[in-house]
């Protein structure tokens, strides 16, 4: 993502230290966040991804024109985006009034993860979103199909989130559940961004910060 952005203008870097897949929109606010510079315009916080948002556009990049989010490893999809610390980030930059996107890589059943194609196809998505203008109290939330091909140039849709439930099956084993649902084989709408993805091509959602 930083190699991508930086053809595009300055940037400043600020991550979580540890990864915070899942973690929603949660903060800190109870203790100290301890902080490390990497060098480069790098930092990173010990807090979770809105802690990062608040951080950058309070003190590392307070003049920053956006916020861009990701690239997250593992598509953010539907209901995903309640569960998503990557799509957190976005939200919170919006909630201060600056304009933000979260990117996400889908990663299909039993497929090699690429990063060099992800990047080219994150890097077209910011660049075409960055010429229109933000959506208001909105962010985007952006999800890549598998890297079935080389072709860095996929279609764009402009679609609306899919409601549909993950599945809720679980397998007791003594004291414990274990999930069983495949996230590969979920409910889907056709045309909404669980269907766009996964049929290949790059979904674009707004997502408005309050319902």
């Amino acid at each position: 993502m930083e190699s991508v952005c930086r053809r595009l203008g300055s940037v400043v870097t600020v991550a979580p230290s540890e990864v915070q897949s899942g973690s929603g929109h949660r903060v800190t606010i109870d203790k100290p966040l301890r902080f490390h510079e990497r060098g480069g315009g790098r930092y990173s916080v010990d807090g979770f991804p809105p802690d990062c948002a608040r951080l950058a556009l309070a003190h590392f990049a307070n003049d920053a024109d956006w916020l861009i989010s990701g690239i997250n490893q593992g598509a953010n999809l539907g209901v995903d985006t309640y569960m998503s610390g990557t799509a957190a980030a976005a939200r919170e930059a919006v909630i201060h009034g600056r304009p933000a996107m979260a990117i996400s890589q889908y990663i299909g059943r039993g497929k090699e993860l690429d990063w060099e194609l992800t990047a080219r196809r994150a890097g077209m998505v910011i660049e075409t979103l960055l010429s229109e203008p933000p959506p208001d109290e909105a962010f985007w939330n952006i999800n890549i199909p598998n890297p079935d091909s080389q072709e860095a140039d996929l279609e764009l849709v402009y679609c609306e989130l899919d409601p549909s439930p993950h599945g809720n099956e679980y397998e007791l084993a003594g004291d414990r559940f274990l999930y069983q649902d495949s996230y590969h084989d979920r409910a889907r709408v056709s045309g909404k961004d669980i269907d766009v993805c996964m049929s290949g091509k790059i979904s674009i959602t707004r997502l408005p910060v309050a319902p």
